[in-house]
């Protein structure tokens, strides 16, 4: 009897210090510092372990204006099955990734798992946090080493999504927030304790050490009194204003404003007759490298006050005939770009150069409600602000995701962007279709954006519209057949091969302007699809169906140069099995 109670005080005592021990490795495991909350299971995401989200193309919604440009996308559906399908269709391959998601206000903003969280909801911020981290972390595998991502909030959220993001992307990745003046409705906010007027937009890099920024200066326009100025210094040269390169220099005119009266000097050459130049007048300094090395010399000579020097500058990359213009006035420098004749004395807008910071003080929301000719009041952002902020990243073909993309503010900038600079860039916007907003708003606005609107002029481009679908997650052979029938239009989107050159039960063949796809059902049949591209010039990315992981290199030894190999739905499967785990 003894011997039994011993034995049992013992079991109880083991027992005892072996959950002390795993409390005390539990406790190691959690922070020390940092954000902390409670994670609330989201409906989205709790789906994917018994059903795996896919692509399907809404034909009747294409839009094409020149099939030999890319394409761009629109997913209508959650954006947690978006950015899965997204992990596989396109790792680290985004430039700029911009958002402006749900602020939680607490004013039927932000709804989890079917539900609008009320601003008394006592997890409140946890659902919000753990609805954002789940995304966040889905996005951060998109982005190049390059790559940026920019995203709006207010103060509602603000320093909880900072926390998260140090935590997501790591602190050493942040790069700036940026203080954005807005214009508040009439009325909101009086009663506060100050009028809050400010919203942010938070920015992070994949890798600080590999982000560049695009504009260290960027234009910003000037008084009407400089530009008044400036304006009768053009009138003032008259037929004589004229400009040409020579050897050694820049042969052109020079204006000089002091007070009411104008001189006008003729500077033959302004490398060989430099020293000539500075003892006649000493308080003109002219360049034709404005910020380098001899404009950090003789900064301290530039004039203080009362004098204005103009000078034209041929530009190297330009089309002939268009000119820089610079000029310094009370010791700025002074640029205007769009000089597109030279003999042209009419009014001039006049722009200075100056630093970016992370302070904007321009009204972004003026005029906003004209844009996209949609009439969209949920909270849409301004397309010169996503301007400014893709202007960033140099890279002027970047590829552009927002996975918030409500009334598609960002398709419309980036369709502005190109139109202004030539640039190419593409956009993949993802947005739910709650209140229409994918089939009334954000597909219409991007449609009338290409074809053209009200004034507005037709810009171009492509879209495709596809929806988020579902197959069966269970592993047999059977849902593995399914999953590689329905990952055509991904396996399409990951390679940008959207035009049909083989269509058959066995096999498939897409194409775009050097590259194809081919998709293989049937191993047996791989001897015909080698036949079909013998004479087909070009890269293949060919996927080959197998219930395991099969390589097929020997099937295909003969063509290894010609074709890269993968096997599907292996791809897939791999990657939804690191998300979903």
């Amino acid at each position: 009897m003894g011997i039994t109670k011993n034995m049992s005080k013992k079991s109880e005592t083991e027992k005892l210090n072996a959950e002390i021990e795993r409390l005390k490795k539990e406790l190691k495991k959690r922070k020390k510092y940092g954000l902390v909350w409670e994670d609330k299971d989201e409906e989205v995401v709790e789906m994917c372990k018994e059903k795996l989200p896919v692509l399907k193309e809404i034909k009747n919604k294409e839009i094409i204006t020149d099939k030999d440009k890319p394409v761009n996308l629109l997913i209508e559906g959650d954006n947690y099955h978006s950015l899965s399908v997204l992990n596989y269709t396109h790792p680290k391959s985004i430039d700029v990734i911009y958002i402006d998601p749900p602020y939680n206000t607490g004013n039927k903003d932000f709804i989890f798992n079917d539900k609008y969280v009320d601003p008394k909801d006592s997890y409140r911020h946890s659902k919000w946090l753990s609805f954002m981290e789940k995304r966040l972390k889905l996005a951060k595998n998109l982005l190049k080493d390059t790559g940026v991502i920019f995203i709006s909030i207010d103060d509602n959220e603000m320093a909880q999504l900072k926390l998260l993001m140090d935590t997501v992307f790591d602190q050493s990745n942040f790069l700036s927030n940026i203080k954005l003046k807005v214009k508040a409705p009439a009325g909101v906010g009086q009663e506060s304790f100050l009028f809050d007027i400010c919203e942010y937009v938070l920015v992070y890099a994949r890798n600080s050490s590999k982000a560049v920024n695009n504009k260290p200066q960027r234009e910003e326009p000037i008084s009407s009194e400089i530009t008044n100025t400036y304006n009768k210094i053009l009138k003032s040269f008259g037929k004589e204003k004229e400009i040409k390169a020579i050897s050694g220099g820049v042969v052109g005119k020079i204006a000089v404003y002091k007070h009411d009266s104008f001189e006008i000097e003729t500077i033959p050459s302004l490398r060989r007759d430099m020293k000539t130049y500075y003892r006649n007048f000493e308080k003109i300094f002219r360049t034709t490298n404005p910020q380098g090395g001899l404009m950090k010399r003789v900064m301290p000579q530039l004039p203080k006050q009362g004098l204005i020097s103009i000078e034209y500058i041929p530009s190297k990359g330009r089309s002939k005939g268009e000119k820089f213009r610079y000029y310094f006035l009370n010791g700025s420098l002074i640029v205007w770009l769009k000089d597109s004749a030279v003999k042209d004395t009419g009014t001039k807008e006049v722009k200075k150069l100056v630093k970016n910071t992370n302070l904007w003080l321009e009204n972004f929301h003026q005029g906003i409600a004209g844009e996209g000719d949609v009439e969209f009041k949920n909270g849409k952002k301004p397309v010169r602000l996503i301007k400014r902020l893709i202007e960033l990243h140099p890279n002027k073909n970047s590829l552009v995701l927002d996975f918030f993309a409500g009334s598609g503010t960002t398709g419309e900038a980036v369709l502005e962007m190109n139109k202004d600079d030539d640039g190419n860039r593409n956009f993949i916007l993802c947005t739910n279709n709650e209140k229409e907003v994918a089939t009334k708003y954000c597909y219409p606005r991007i449609k009338n954006t290409i074809s053209g609107y009200r004034n507005k002029p037709a810009l171009g481009g492509n879209l495709k519209y596809f929806k988020t679908d579902f197959v069966n997650a269970e592993p047999t052979d059977r849902n593995k057949i399914k999953l590689t029938q329905q990952a055509t239009e991904m396996l399409c989107i990951r390679e940008g091969t959207f035009e049909k050159v083989v269509d058959n039960e066995k096999f498939k063949i897409f194409k775009n302007s050097d590259h194809y796809t081919g998709i293989i059902w049937d191993q047996a049949i791989i001897p015909a699809f080698k036949k079909a591209i013998k004479n087909m010039k070009g890269k293949f990315s060919v996927y080959v169906f197998s219930l395991g992981d099969e390589t097929f290199d020997d099937e295909f030894k003969d063509v290894k140069q010609k074709a890269k190999l993968s096997p599907i739905p292996e791809a897939i499967l791999r990657v939804y099995r690191r998300i979903f785990k």
